[in-house]
This record gives C-alpha cells, structure tokens and sequence, in this order.
C-alpha cells in the first residue's frame, strides 16, 4: 500500500539524504559517491540501515564511508505570546 508523504511526515518520518562513498571494484583506490535520499525515522533509521545491508550483500564496491543528514518537514509552528502593542503614528 502506497502511503503519501505527507502521512509519513505526519507518522514521525523526515527527509533522510545519505552519501555514501565507496570503492571501485576494480580500482581499489578510487572513491565514488552515491547520494541516497528517503523519508525514514531517526534515530534508528531502519530504511537507511537496510540499504546498507543491502549494499554490502549485492553490490560489489565496498563502502569506504557514509555521510548523512536528516530533517523533519512538518513540525510545530514558532509563535510568541505578545502581551501589549506599541502604536507609532
């Protein structure tokens, strides 16, 4: 079932980007970078974990490092109590 993502946003999920930098399989000294971008859960992140996983069971480059970042879209609004007001003619 396809779930929309304002309802992920709305269940706790946020916008997760990951670079994932890893090795040529065939020139060891070569980095590469892959960018991975998700709507997943911190601070578990089971949807990035399981592409890593997947990663290193399917694709041959071995990952050298990954970077990460994770923001939630849909938070609770910033607001102020104003107790007086100031008229300036």
């Amino acid at each position: 079932m396809d779930v929309s993502e304002t309802e992920l946003m709305m269940k706790g999920y946020g916008l997760t980007t990951a670079e994932f930098y890893y090795r040529m399989p065939d020139y060891r000294n070569v980095l590469n970078s892959y960018i991975w971008q998700d709507y997943d859960i911190a601070p578990d992140y089971p949807k990035m974990f399981g592409f890593i996983e997947f990663w290193q069971d399917k694709i041959e480059g071995p990952l050298h490092s990954v970077v990460y970042t994770h923001r939630k879209l849909i938070r609770p609004g910033e607001w102020r109590n104003v107790v007086g007001e100031l008229t300036y003619h």
